[in-house]
């Protein structure tokens, strides 16, 4: 159809365009991706410009994010609130159209997406929450998620973790369509690529369909209603030429790098598109008014008549909105209380869990260690979609970005957990969820050196300062049952940041404060025991070194010398108080302070100073029994003990000269 190829090449002429004036992007993609999206938007794709938001719209998630001109080029043509200014302004500072797909910024961008890989696995997270929904609420809940890969996407190992969750669960509702140009960045994929993507995909337990040519609408089209209609998820190879029609096609010269204005021309002239830059031809513009806005308007309205109707509205709207602990159901441990770090997170999970029921999570194969099971909660699968215990096997990363897309989706609080350690292999998703804002849960156990016999492999020293330097995310690391309840409490009630809650394998008590008060606001840092003598020194500490500190307090006390013990379990939170509390914790004029750690001294420089010091780790740790461990790298009363008297005689010198 002849309108259907001047909308394509207005898609096209509008991304080129816009990062030829940028002076970057990758035009290749969006030259040859563009009938593809132009069909399934036109075609399939049911949402509302007008209300970017809708809950029951279907989700669409560029994963190769290098497309993103393409992407900014389709949601001006059908009317979100995105202008040509907006697509003059690519990748400039500050503007709507940054160089990759930014959630929150643009409006219609349903995921952050461009670390390859990811969107996959956010895309995923969404069809997996769109089908447990659909299990509660039927048709309110009715939409599919589309995810666009690219070669570099289907190269990613997480690819293959979150896709084999996909087939293992059966996410029918999920329509992954590959742009197959068999090209990447520095050349040809054959170089370091050669496996039959579609067989791989049926080996997962998808639905497989091939696309000979990208550019027929027709067959791009037919390809796509026989995935949507298949009982499991779909994986649909659609063959391209990467910067089809300009001088080098075909290969990666217009992979990542702009075209000239002259290469812009040759362009045209093969698409016969004559019009000046940044045109949209009046036909072109009423023609995706009908076929996106005005369908996907009245989808809505018909959608919102239903929802009026329903006796499910209030439970499917509560769904979505944030949600408030009832602070007097939650437990409270008296002064004595010892068990194991992470049992206390299972009484505390699981107590929150009665007061939220859309709560839900898992681990990677590992929730009879990290002990994050919801009791009663059954097990997610094929035949139980509304099981709230998800079994994502050992797939750290591909867990952590199925967990994005499940807090991106909405309509659900979300956590998943595994050992400290292993935080290593999630990194890049929780980078990304931290630039999303989203409030996904992260629970990590075995959090030291006290791991023990299992060796440096499994004893985290560097992990949690590496994760305390990602901006917008809460690092939680309790040093007593009610601080897991106060770590939780900020985890769920979180809106627009994640949240890590460092959890240990060892005992830990409830220890006698004198600020109980303190703790339960959240505060971040709160002082767990005055001095009782005039203080020589302030001893700070976390997660099972609080005790030890409050030990270290007592001894030294016997010798005349008072010290206060300050715990900071989240860094973040406590820098972020008003500095008259933070001064009321740790005086300024007091310098003399010791930071006690069983993981790298990095993660405390900022609290205790130039004239502080810090006795944490900095080398690997070793396999042997808790306690010896503990003894090689100095982390006894005795040790501690003598570090702080010889530092506050240093520092009573100092004063004194």
């Amino acid at each position: 159809m002849k309108q259907d190829r001047e909308n394509i090449n207005t898609m096209k002429m509008l991304a080129v365009q816009s990062i030829t004036r940028a002076g970057s992007g990758h035009p290749g993609i969006a030259i040859d991706l563009a009938p593809t999206l132009y069909t399934l938007a036109t075609r399939h794709l049911v949402v509302d410009p007008t209300s970017p938001k809708w809950i029951n719209r279907d989700r669409l998630v560029l994963s190769a994010g290098h497309g993103s001109a393409l992407l900014y080029s389709f949601l001006h043509l059908a009317g979100f609130d995105l202008s040509i200014e907006d697509l003059k302004a690519f990748r400039k500072l500050g503007s709507k159209t940054p160089g990759h797909p930014e959630f929150g910024i643009v409006p219609g961008v349903d995921a952050t997406t461009g670390p390859l890989g990811q969107g996959l696995g956010m895309g995923i997270g969404m069809a997996m929450i769109q089908k447990r929904l659909e299990a509660q609420f039927g048709d309110l809940m009715s939409h599919d998620t589309f995810v666009i890969v690219g070669d570099g996407d289907l190269m990613e190992g997480v690819s293959h973790e979150v896709s084999e969750f996909a087939g293992n669960n059966n996410l029918n509702r999920l329509v992954v369509l590959y742009d197959s140009n068999d090209i990447s960045l520095d050349g040809p994929t054959n170089r370091s690529f050669k496996t039959n993507v579609r067989q791989r995909f049926e080996s997962y337990g998808f639905d497989t369909f091939l696309v000979e040519d990208g550019e027929d609408v027709d067959e791009i089209d037919t390809a796509i209603t026989a995935a949507k209609k298949s009982n499991r998820p779909s994986f649909v190879e659609i063959r391209t030429v990467i910067g089809r029609g300009t001088p080098n096609e075909g290969t990666n010269k217009v992979h990542g790098a702009p075209l000239s204005w002259e290469e812009i021309e040759v362009l045209k002239d093969n698409l016969d598109w004559h019009h000046e830059d940044f045109e949209v031809p009046d036909a072109v513009r009423e023609s995706f008014r009908k076929q996106v806005l005005n369908r996907g308007h009245q989808a809505r309205l018909n959608w919102e008549e239903s929802l009026h109707n329903s006796d499910q509205r209030s439970e499917l709207l509560r769904s979505f909105a944030p949600v408030k602990l009832n602070a007097n159901q939650l437990p409270h441990f008296e002064v004595g209380a010892k068990k194991n770090g992470r049992v206390f997170g299972k009484e505390v999970l699981n107590s929150i869990a009665e007061q939220i029921p859309n709560l839900i999570g898992g681990s990677a194969d590992l929730v009879s260690s990290t002990k994050t099971e919801i009791d009663n909660g059954e097990m997610f699968d094929v035949n139980n979609p509304l099981g709230r215990n998800i079994p994502f096997g050992v797939h750290e990363f591909g867990m952590a970005t199925i967990l994005n897309g499940m807090a991106l989706h909405g309509g659900v609080k979300v956590f998943g957990s595994t050992f400290t350690v292993f935080s290593d292999y999630m990194k890049g998703a929780i980078r990304l969820s931290a630039l999303q804002k989203l409030p996904v849960i992260f629970v990590l156990t075995h959090d030291s050196i006290a791991v023990g016999s299992d060796g440096p492999t499994h004893q985290p020293v560097e992990q949690m300062a590496g994760l305390q330097s990602i901006p917008n995310l809460n690092v939680i690391r309790p040093g007593s049952p009610n601080e897991i309840v106060a770590a939780w409490k900020t985890a769920i009630e979180s809106t627009d940041k994640p949240t890590v809650i460092i959890l240990s394998r060892q005992d830990i008590e409830e220890l006698e404060t004198d600020n109980s008060a303190i703790l339960l606001q959240s505060r971040g840092g709160y002082v767990s025991s005055f001095e009782h003598g005039q203080l020589s020194a302030i001893l700070m500490a976390n997660g099972t070194e609080l005790p030890l500190a409050r030990e270290v307090q007592n001894q030294l006390a016997t010798n005349g010398v008072h010290v206060r013990v300050v715990s900071i379990p989240n860094q973040d939170i406590f820098m972020n108080q008003a500095a008259s509390y933070r001064d009321s914790v740790l005086p300024d004029n007091q310098r003399c302070r010791i930071a006690i750690g069983m993981g790298s001294s990095l993660g405390w420089a900022n609290l205790v100073g130039l004239d502080g010091d810090i006795i944490g780790m900095d080398s690997f740790g070793r396999s042997g029994d808790e306690t010896d461990v503990e003894s090689v790298f100095n982390f006894t009363v005795e040790d501690v003990v003598s570090e702080v008297e010889k530092m506050v005689m240093s520092n009573r010198k100092r004063l004194a000269s």
